[in-house]
C-alpha cells in the first residue's frame, strides 16, 4: 500500500462482505485477476485480494446477524485516530456501528454512520518498523 492511502481522509481500503467467499473469489479472480492471500481472523478466514502481489482489498463472510442484508462492497477511510474520529462523527450526529478494533499486523478500525445513515469505516493503520 502506497503512503497515499495512508495519508488522513484518503478512501483507503474495499472490503466485499458476502454469504457464498467461495464463489466471490471464483469471480473477481477470472474477472479482475486478482491473487489472493488467506489471513486467519478471529471471525474466520479474511482473504486478502492482491494486485501484482500488492494487497488492494479484501473479501469476507458476513458476520452472524446480518445475513438478510445483500452482500456488498464496504470502504475504509484514513483518519490520524480512529477514537478521536468517531467522537467527531457522534458529536455530529453519526454514531457507531460497532466500536473501535484493534487488529494486530493491520491498525485500528471501526465503521460509522453519518447522520443519514450511510456507512463507512474509519482506519488508523500500525506504525511499520523498519528493520
Amino acid at each position: 500500500m502506497n503512503d497515499f492511502f495512508k495519508q488522513h481522509g484518503a478512501f483507503s481500503w474495499s472490503e466485499l462482505l458476502v454469504d457464498d467467499v467461495d464463489s466471490a473469489i471464483s469471480f473477481y479472480t477470472e474477472v479482475i485477476g486478482w491473487e489472493i492471500e488467506e489471513m486467519e481472523m478471529p471471525q474466520g478466514i479474511y482473504y486478502i485480494l492482491k494486485s501484482d502481489g500488492e494487497p488492494v482489498g479484501g473479501i469476507m463472510k458476513k458476520p452472524d446477524g446480518i445475513e438478510q442484508i445483500p452482500d456488498y462492497w464496504g470502504t475504509y477511510i484514513t483518519v490520524n485516530d480512529v477514537d478521536e474520529t468517531l467522537v467527531k462523527a457522534e458529536a455530529a450526529g453519526g454514531k457507531a456501528v460497532y466500536p473501535p478494533m484493534d487488529v494486530p499486523g493491520v491498525g485500528r478500525m471501526c465503521a460509522i454512520t453519518d447522520r443519514s445513515g450511510a456507512m463507512v469505516s474509519i482506519i488508523t493503520y500500525e506504525a511499520k518498523e523498519c528493520t
